[in-house]
């Protein structure tokens, strides 16, 4: 009786493995050019968000419209890079459910290169989500009191953002059983999140426990560090403090969605 012989595994430099993670994400960019209902999210939510908060809050909360749009436009730039994130979760539950993964395994490229696709796949949809709200914000009268470097630097931020914060989505897509459920978790994440922070009111004017936090949130510190980058204002601080967050939730998340990926597709 002969030992049966196994092959080799197969490596996979990083260049290599980046090049897939690449091509995969071409993959995600043609399925919304497709699709494009896939970007309603990214369109009109954030449309809303603002008319509604800006004209129904704005009076109560700053004394003018044009003040409060002036103070909520760059924190509801986080608050939707965030809500946009989350649709890396969904599409990699959708697509292990449907059993694109199997045809994955069969292809000789890097096990990581789905999941790098689909993240990078969505740098399309944080850009979107930018300018349709700078747009709308700009037609309602926001008006941006910096440079052109410093808005680029707000958009690379909000980008960098949604590149880390989405590995959260991607390891509960991985654990949950269907698209549904993977939404269903992340609203109930990132609403007490983002509505817990000076988006939308001061932190003054919150209880003290919420106070404490909504000063430490990551939310209030990428939404403060936006406000200085497009209306001038202290940036270092919000801005190292905002980082910090995002590389700890790399580190985190990022190794834990790898081994969910790894238990869930074989």
């Amino acid at each position: 009786m002969t030992a049966a012989v196994l092959a080799p595994p197969r490596h996979i430099s990083p260049a290599k493995a980046l090049q897939h993670g690449l091509s995969l994400a071409w993959r995600g960019i043609l399925k919304i050019r497709k699709n494009p209902e896939q970007l309603i999210d990214v369109t009109i939510q954030p449309i809303l968000f603002l008319v509604m908060f800006v004209y129904l809050f704005g009076g109560a909360i700053s004394g003018s419209t044009g003040a409060y749009l002036q103070n909520l436009t760059p924190g509801l730039l986080v608050q939707n890079t965030i809500m946009a994130s989350l649709s890396a979760g969904v599409a990699l539950n959708t697509d292990v459910s449907k059993g694109v993964f199997d045809r994955f395994r069969s292809m000789p490229i890097a096990r990581s290169a789905p999941l790098v696709g689909a993240v990078l796949a969505d740098v399309v949809r944080y850009l979107v989500a930018i300018a349709v709200l700078l747009v709308m914000a700009t037609i309602m009268g926001f008006r941006i009191h910096t440079n052109p470097l410093a808005v680029l630097g707000a958009v690379a931020l909000m980008v960098v953002a949604g590149l880390c914060l989405c590995w959260i989505a991607v390891f509960v897509g991985m654990l949950v059983q269907n698209p549904g459920s993977v939404q269903g978790i992340m609203i109930a994440f990132v609403f007490p999140l983002t509505f817990g922070s000076n988006v939308f009111v001061p932190s003054q004017t919150m209880p003290g426990w919420l106070h404490a936090w909504s000063d430490i949130s990551p939310v209030s510190l990428l939404a403060d560090a936006m406000r200085g980058l497009l209306v001038g204002g202290d940036v270092t601080g919000p801005l190292l403090g905002g980082l910090a967050w995002l590389a700890g939730v790399v580190l985190v998340f990022f190794p834990l969605a790898m081994r969910a990926y790894r238990r869930r597709v074989g």
